[in-house]
């Protein structure tokens, strides 16, 4: 079953905002996070917030039910691109990034993606340099639908490959055709789509280092322009989960996750790319996922769709989880957030320690509630101190990226 929400407090009705989120608005950047919450399976190890045609019943999927169904999904997420123009007013910037995560988004027709975007478009105003992304998987794409998406404004695709090895994608639950990746990465350039970028797994059970080495190069050989490569966490209620605790599985082995991302690190520079944050790498600048750094750096995303979640100015909140509970709220007229809560200053300080210190410009030394403690990290060859003309920010070292989430630990009294 997909994650739980957490409780947070009643958001209002009107999805209005705290006179302190609003305060600021304009001043950072801003993007929009559209969820499209529909697959044709569910893989073991998922526990996004994600449907299967079984799972939302037959009349759902038959168009039964207005906006909570693939055919007609687009029509509700428009409303809420409405809506936020509405709650924010006319304070709030141009886009500067959009992306469209799942799910599968590419399983609605790509005219519904454009119109999602020409929406936001027509309310918000799109900068001259906007990066608009969707993820897809590479059997659910076709040349026609690249250029319709490419026409549309697209210009950013993420193609979810995980391995290039059918054992490892069995044990994932993963349907896709591996040959079908190249394929896919080349429709998508032939169609104008400027950026791609392929997302990686890594320490399914039984993936030897062979079998890594194997997706590695199969990835690199498509010369994407960004890669994401993450460890395989085994989430609680998804059938991974139960599976490893029926004994079927070995649970995922730290020391191989080490091993694997050394390997992922060596390959990607050999191949040209570079880290920008502990889990990403791009060429250059120019190819880094813009919309994730504006989450990394706490800027401002309105998140449209079923469990979405959104941040303006230290205020988040998230929407109902079920399709047809969103769709209803939407029809309604109702702001489709189920809770929300307010940051506090000390929060927004652990949030920006956490997660910018995951990025290779590293974070500012003076953020720190205690300058300290940087010592230590220092001293145990994690971290180190670069004075930029930013100003004096801390960085992660090599083996330090290994340990990240042990050094943000260290850093905090």
């Amino acid at each position: 079953m997909p994650s739980a929400l957490p409780d947070g407090e009643p958001a209002p009705a009107d999805g209005s905002l705290p006179a302190s989120a609003l305060a600021g608005l304009g001043t950072r950047p801003f993007g929009f996070y559209v969820h499209v919450p529909f697959c044709t399976v569910r893989c073991g190890y998922c526990d996004f917030n994600t449907y299967t045609a079984l799972e939302l019943g037959p009349s759902v999927v038959a168009g039964g039910h207005p906006g909570a169904s693939r055919q007609t999904y687009a029509e509700a997420a428009i409303a809420e691109v409405r809506q936020a123009r509405r709650v924010l007013g006319s304070a709030a910037p141009e886009v500067e990034t959009i992306f469209f995560g799942g799910g599968t988004p590419t399983l609605l027709p790509a005219e519904d993606l454009v119109a999602v975007v020409a929406a936001i478009r027509e309310e918000f105003g799109l900068a001259d340099d906007a990066e608009v992304t969707t993820e897809a998987n590479p059997d659910s794409v076709t040349p026609e639908a690249l250029a319709v998406l490419a026409d549309g404004g697209f210009n950013r695709i993420s193609f979810g490959m995980q391995s290039a090895v059918l054992h490892v994608l069995a044990t994932l639950d993963r349907t896709h055709n591996p040959a079908n990746v190249p394929l896919a990465v080349a429709a998508a350039r032939e169609a104008g789509i400027a950026q791609v970028s392929v997302d990686l797994i890594y320490g399914t059970p039984g993936e030897s280092r062979a079998d890594w080495s194997t997706t590695l190069e199969a990835a690199l050989a498509c010369e994407p322009d960004h890669v994401s490569a993450y460890s395989l966490i085994v989430e609680e209620g998804t059938a991974l989960a139960r599976r490893v605790r029926r004994g079927e599985l070995p649970m995922p082995d730290d020391d191989d996750f080490a091993d694997k991302y050394v390997m992922a690190d060596e390959a990607m520079r050999a191949a040209g790319l570079e880290w920008y944050e502990v889990s990403n790498w791009s060429t250059d600048v120019a190819t880094q996922c813009r919309h994730n750094v504006l989450y990394w750096t706490g800027a401002d995303w309105w998140g449209v769709g079923p469990g979405a979640h959104s941040h303006i100015g230290g205020t988040r909140w998230w929407n109902v989880k079920h399709p047809v509970a969103y769709a209803d709220r939407i029809a309604a007229g109702l702001s489709p957030a189920a809770a929300r809560e307010v940051l506090t200053p000390e929060d927004q300080q652990v949030e920006r320690i956490l997660l910018e210190l995951r990025l290779a410009t590293g974070l500012p030394v003076s953020a720190l509630p205690d300058q300290a403690l940087v010592a230590g990290p220092v001293a145990a060859g994690l971290t180190y101190v670069d004075d930029t003309p930013d100003g004096t920010r801390l960085k992660l070292t090599d083996p330090g990226r290994l340990l990240a989430d042990g050094v943000v630990r260290d850093l905090l009294p």
